[in-house]
Parts: structure tokens; sequence; C-alpha cells
């Protein structure tokens, strides 16, 4: 129950891919069971549809261990001091969604106190750390699943789940419509344009936006013509990237904007991406791409030796071969990264191919996931 007394479902989102993700669940619980408040941490996307953040959803938005470490305290005061309130509201049911470091320890406290739990969008156990689901197995009451692969690993563990497909699929349309979003954003149909998309973390934006610049000003040398967009998830990470740009003396034909990622993906002849869910964003686009990542060297070596799989991008994980190429760490050199994607730009043939592969991805993944996450997450709420 929230504090007046009216039935509650708490809900964590911590950086922009998991607002964007829940938004239409909040939405689609709003319009099923509107006597819920709906509360916790959440972004933009999520307050639209009337959810009470708390907290601002950035400050959960950290990467790599280092950056864990810089800020832990804050984190584990924020998590402490949801955890008690969710303690004594007695919500009928909490949404971690994503934000796995944050969420578990979170939602073992609650279900260990009588709150049941759902966890929305698995973590990669099928790529690194697979020893989790035991975290997994004593802090979540149901999983929600967004890839079909991983339903029988959380069946065979004993984990009750659902396979909602992916938001995204449903969100993006099947063909995408380029020649209005040129047109909403301006870009004549004959220009080439490359995508810039570092991340929505400031230490993505820090270790990414300085090769991707410098890649795009080789790029530029070779087609004076060639244009930039790179949409940053706020205003902030916008001034961070610009500083980057001036940095390295500017670059020509350079847009940088606040949000408008789904537009510029569809507009795009390529992106150059940082891993992560903008990979499957921009699948689902039928955008041939360049996925790049880079962590401090600590936090590098320590993910490189849990990995299981050969890949980091979700295209060439879901399609269980090397459709989109990778360069990760010391091999995302401006110069390998301009290589890339100019092919990624100019292979006609290649570009076919991919949107062949990724329609066929796109097909797989589509499912009604607001009404099946909503209806698991009810379900587990007792909602009659």
């Amino acid at each position: 129950m929230s504090s007046a007394g009216q039935p509650s479902i708490g809900m964590v989102a911590g950086e922009p891919s998991g607002d964007l993700l829940a938004a239409t669940v909040v939405q689609a619980l709003r319009e099923c069971a509107p006597a819920y408040a709906l509360a916790g941490i959440g972004g933009p996307k999520m307050q639209a549809h009337g959810f009470d953040a708390w907290y601002p959803m950035q400050k959960l938005a950290v990467n790599g261990y280092a950056d864990v470490l810089m800020h832990l305290p804050e984190l584990l005061g924020i998590r402490r001091a949801v955890r008690e309130r969710w303690l004594a509201e007695r919500p009928a049911a909490f949404v971690g969604v994503d934000a796995p470091d944050f969420n578990f320890g979170l939602e073992r406290a609650l279900r260990e106190g009588g709150i049941p739990t759902v966890h929305f969008i698995g973590p990669s156990l099928w790529a690194w750390r697979g020893e989790r689901i035991n975290t997994i197995r004593a802090a979540v009451s149901h999983m929600l699943v967004v890839f079909p692969f991983e339903e029988k690993i959380y069946q065979d563990a004993g984990v009750p789940v659902t396979y909602v497909g992916h938001p995204l699929a449903r969100v993006i349309a099947r063909v995408p419509d380029r020649a209005g979003a040129r047109a909403r954003l301006g870009i004549a149909q004959q220009d080439r344009v490359l995508a810039l998309m570092p991340g929505s973390r400031a230490g993505e934006v820090r270790h990414l936006a300085p090769r991707f610049l410098a890649a795009a000003r080789l790029l530029q040398a070779r087609d004076p013509a060639l244009r930039f967009w790179a949409p940053m998830a706020n205003a902030e990470r916008q001034r961070e990237f610009e500083a980057h740009a001036q940095a390295l003396g500017g670059l020509d034909n350079l847009h940088v904007v606040v949000g408008g990622s789904h537009d510029i993906l569809a507009a795009c002849d390529a992106v150059l991406v940082a891993s992560g869910t903008a990979t499957l964003e921009a699948a689902l686009f039928k955008r041939p791409m360049v996925v790049s990542y880079v962590l401090p060297r600590l936090s590098w070596w320590i993910m490189r030796r849990q990995a299981y799989l050969p890949w980091v991008g979700l295209p060439n994980v879901l399609c269980r071969e090397t459709v989109v190429p990778e360069l990760l760490q010391d091999a995302a050199t401006p110069e390998a990264l301009a290589a890339a994607a100019w092919q990624a730009l100019t292979d006609d043939a290649a570009r076919q191919r991919l949107e062949t592969r990724f329609g066929a991805l796109h097909d797989d993944l589509v499912r009604d996931t607001p009404a099946l996450a909503s209806q698991a997450i009810l379900e587990v709420a007792g909602h009659g």
C-alpha cells in the first residue's frame, strides 16, 4: 500500500534504456489496473505515464567497476532509503527493470520482507557471470525475459519465467520510414549520414566520444559532405559530447541533439554505436553498424575473464554469428572505427543482406510485451 492507503507497485529503472523499456509497461499497468500507484526510480518516459519518480534515474547510470566504486556510497544510500520506504509502505509487488547490480540486492531484501518481486529483462547469464542464477533464485519471484532462448535458462534453474518479447520490436516499425525521418530532421534525401551513439552514461561518453569523433574526422576527410548526427540521452551528455568535439578542433556537419534517437536511426545510413540496447535498436531499424565499447583497464580485465560468448553486440548474440563488426577496447582506434564505418556506409550488398537478416530478427522478437508483462506483474501482485 502507498502512504495514502492506495495499492501500489514499486519500480526501479536505472538508465535511459530501462526507462524506454519500462514506459510501455507502466502505460499498460495504468490502463488495466488504474487503482495502483506506480512509484520508485524511473525516467521521463515512465513519468509521462504517471510514474512517481522519487530519485532522478541518472543517479544509477554508472558503468564499469571503477565508476561503481566511485559512486558506491550514494548508490547504497539510495537503495537503503527506497528499501526502508517500501518495507514500511508494503507495495503489492516490486518490479526491478534491468540494473541488476542495484536491483537484485533490493529485490532480495523486499522478498525476504514478504513483498513479491518481478525482474524485467534478465541479465546476460548466457554472456557472462552465469553464477548470478543463484542470486536471482533468492531474489526474484518471477522473471520476465525479452529473448526467446532465455526462457529455458530460468526454467532449468527453477525460477518462474515468462517470455514477453522485446518492447522495442513493437515500438519500432517493421519497415522504418526513412524519408519521413529525414524530412523531420531537415536532412536531404541524397545526403550520406552517419549516426554517432557513444552511450547514455557519463563513463561511456568519456571513453567513446573522443574515438568516435576522431573517426568522424577521418571519414570527413574522405567525404567532406558526410553528415553526422549524435542523439544524446540528456543535456549533460550533450554538453560532454560537444566538449569532446571542441577539444578535437570541431567537426563540420555535426548535429548534437537531446533525444530523437529513433528518427536519427531511421534517417541515417550507418551507425557507430556503443554496445548495449542501442545496438538492438539499430538492428530493428535495419541499419548497418559498427559496435564498440571501452572500459577502464580493471573493469575490462574482469569482464573478459568472465565472458562466455565471442560477441558483445546484441545483433551478433541473437544471430549467433558476427553480422556486424565489433571493435572493443584497444581495437577501437579511430582508424579502425573509420575504416569499418566507411564499409558500413558504402557496401550496398552487405546492407541488403543485413536488412533481410534484421527483418527476420524483428519478427522473432515481436510479442504484445506490455500486455504480457503487466499481466505477469499483476498476477504476482495478487490482483484479482
